[in-house]
């Protein structure tokens, strides 16, 4: 069989790989993207955003029907059903990634089947389930192939009692209790879905704070909150080891020069993610992996001519919408559009936990670590009519801006809906907006917007409601 021809070949079909192959279709060129799954869409639609969040959703209901009463709804004989709740994220999942297949049929963009490898510049080929090898020629190839969980070097999963991210979606039962090995935003997640679910939850941080990359003081304040919510929270602390028996797991955890000892049904190790470039042929084509990534320059570019890399293989921010932007970019420039590089200090991070975290930009320690004089400015949710309405008056908006421009250098939210009202900061920082100026913008009342609005105008100390 001849070598087919693309423009642009693309290893990996999740958010990086599949949002490079459509913007790639909508320019027009031949573009194909090998995925070894059966299903496009990756880990963010299949074991990671879409499906966690999906069950994030499950619990934010759940929790307002306890609440119901507060509001004058008395809710009769509400049980919860957790199958039903699983048969749903599924399908909320399954819908996402026809979703993809359509738009690679709507823009021309062919789906090959099996295990891509990178024979030379120019050159793929794919090794489909029955052992057949097809081989693709091209004048550029993207390297999309993501990133998988990461076991500790002494606690493996097994999924069954230790479990890791994807094992933890696929569970038919809720457990009585769990404990949570790492508290990044996909610990903490799992942590605030079966908490409100019911389970007795412990959460265990080798860091000095939940959500380490957070600003401090929000990271604080989110700390307070999730211990409100019933979960126990070790900071400065190790599982030292966790020895599965018939009912469950024995943890033995050093806290503060203290040996404490957990038994519980289960336990999550979210203590990070690897990033896939094994047997995928990189080494020989001349691509430099370094600790495990692969290393690339500010356009994506590897270093060997038409080979580029995106998303969590590329030490850049882990983040779906991230490698949805570099797979943009890499695309927009194969096609030889005027690009700019992605300024990564405006990558939003988000955590939608109860309460929800979101940041964009820098922490007040980092703008004081690159020599800003720093002011600050901050607004209570506490003092937000919609927030009261909601019932769920708890956290701040936080403004971190340099004293000489006023240019917002970073906006942090701890409480309801932060990972929605975080955009209004992207597109401050986007555009070196000043705490002035969005001051002035008026904002509709009453909306939780208003609080961006008055932690802006705290930074010149004049915020109205407080």
């Amino acid at each position: 069989m001849a070598d087919q021809q693309f423009d642009v070949v693309i290893i990996g079909s999740g958010p990086g790989g599949y949002v490079g192959a459509i913007r790639a279709g909508q320019l027009g060129l031949k573009v194909a993207v090998v995925e070894k799954d059966p299903f496009v869409g990756g880990t963010c639609t299949h074991r990671g955003c879409i499906p966690t969040k999906a069950l994030l959703e499950n619990a934010d209901i759940w929790s307002k029907i306890q609440k119901s009463k507060e509001f004058g709804i008395t809710v009769g004989d509400a049980h919860l059903d957790f199958a039903a709740g699983q048969e749903r994220k599924q399908s909320v999942v399954d819908k996402s990634a026809k979703g993809i297949e359509f738009l690679f049929k709507k823009n021309k963009v062919e789906r090959l089947t099996g295990f891509g490898r990178v024979v030379s510049p120019g050159i793929v080929e794919v090794k489909g389930a029955d052992g057949a090898v097809q081989r693709l020629q091209t004048k550029d190839i993207i390297l999309a192939m993501g990133s998988t969980p990461r076991d500790l070097p002494h606690i493996k999963a097994d999924g069954k009692r230790i479990l890791n991210s994807d094992h933890i979606l696929k569970i038919g039962d809720v457990p009585k209790s769990m404990l949570v090995i790492g508290a990044g935003a996909v610990g903490c997640e799992f942590a605030s879905i079966f908490a409100r679910f019911g389970t007795k939850v412990t959460i265990v941080e080798v860091l000095p704070q939940l959500l380490p990359i957070e600003d401090e003081e929000i990271s604080k304040e989110f700390t307070r909150l999730f211990k409100k919510k019933g979960i126990d929270v070790y900071t400065d602390a190790k599982v030292e080891s966790a020895e599965v028996h018939d009912n469950g797991v024995r943890c033995v955890v050093s806290a503060k020069g203290k040996q404490l000892t957990f038994d519980v049904e289960v336990v999550l190790s979210a203590t990070g993610r690897r990033a896939v470039t094994e047997n995928c042929g990189l080494e020989a084509a001349g691509v430099k992996v370094e600790r495990g990534f692969v290393q690339v320059d500010e356009l994506m570019r590897t270093g060997v001519a038409g080979i580029y890399a995106i998303g969590d293989i590329v030490p850049t921010p882990a983040l779906a919408h991230c490698a949805s932007a570099e797979g943009i970019l890499v695309v927009e420039h194969i096609k030889g559009l005027e690009v700019r590089p992605l300024n990564y200090d405006h990558i939003p991070n988000c955590t939608y936990t109860d309460p929800e975290v979101a940041s964009v930009g820098l922490t007040e320690k980092k703008a004081r670590e690159r020599g800003y004089d720093v002011k600050i400015g901050k607004f209570p949710f506490t003092a937000s009519s919609k927030a009261r309405i909601l019932g769920d008056a708890n956290g701040l908006v936080k403004y971190v801006c340099d004293a000489k421009y006023d240019e917002i250098l970073g906006v942090h939210i701890v409480g309801p809906h932060a990972t929605e009202l975080i955009a209004e900061a992207c597109v401050a920082l986007e555009l070196e907006a000043t705490s002035e100026s969005i001051a002035r913008t008026v904002h509709a009342h009453p909306t939780l917007s208003e609080a961006m609005m008055e932690a802006a105008e705290d930074v010149q100390g004049h915020a109205i409601h407080i």
